[in-house]
């Protein structure tokens, strides 16, 4: 039996580094932690996971997959989902749509690791569908 304990890490192939690399630094400010330049790797702090970017035009974003760089219109997955803090979701859509990001502004109860709770869904500038999901409500896991 293997003891699951989380989410240690997620790695998206990139076409425009520079630009994801601002969303996620910027945007949704999390902290860059670790950068091996030479191989195209990025990665940024997200609670106790990490967020890698990697460049399709370097050795780790070539893996597996060097001849198809995702495609906004299939992008690299479903969606990720980021646990945040209690917050009030609307002014962070708000915030985030003022600066051009694809947000679905209605904040919605989804059910995800530790239960329901309240979160939106935001598009990266490559496509990739980002859930913001809050606290959950207490004793919702099923």
């Amino acid at each position: 039996m293997i003891d699951y304990l989380g989410l240690d890490h997620v790695v998206l192939r990139c076409r425009d580094i520079e630009l994801m690399r601002r969303f996620y630094g910027e945007t949704l400010g999390m902290v860059e932690e670790r950068v091996l330049a030479d191989l195209g790797l990025y990665q940024y702090r997200a609670g106790s996971s990490l967020i890698d970017l990697a460049d399709v035009e370097r050795p780790v974003g070539q893996l597996g997959a060097a001849d198809s760089p995702p495609d906004p219109a299939s992008p690299n997955m479903a969606h990720l989902c980021l646990r945040i803090g209690d917050a009030d979701l609307a002014p962070i859509a708000a915030r985030l749509s003022a600066q051009g990001i694809d947000v679905d502004a209605e904040p919605g109860r989804r059910y995800g690791a530790d239960g329901f709770g309240l979160s939106i869904y935001l598009r990266d500038p490559e496509g990739n569908v980002v859930e913001l999901k809050t606290t959950p409500e207490p004793n919702s896991r099923l």
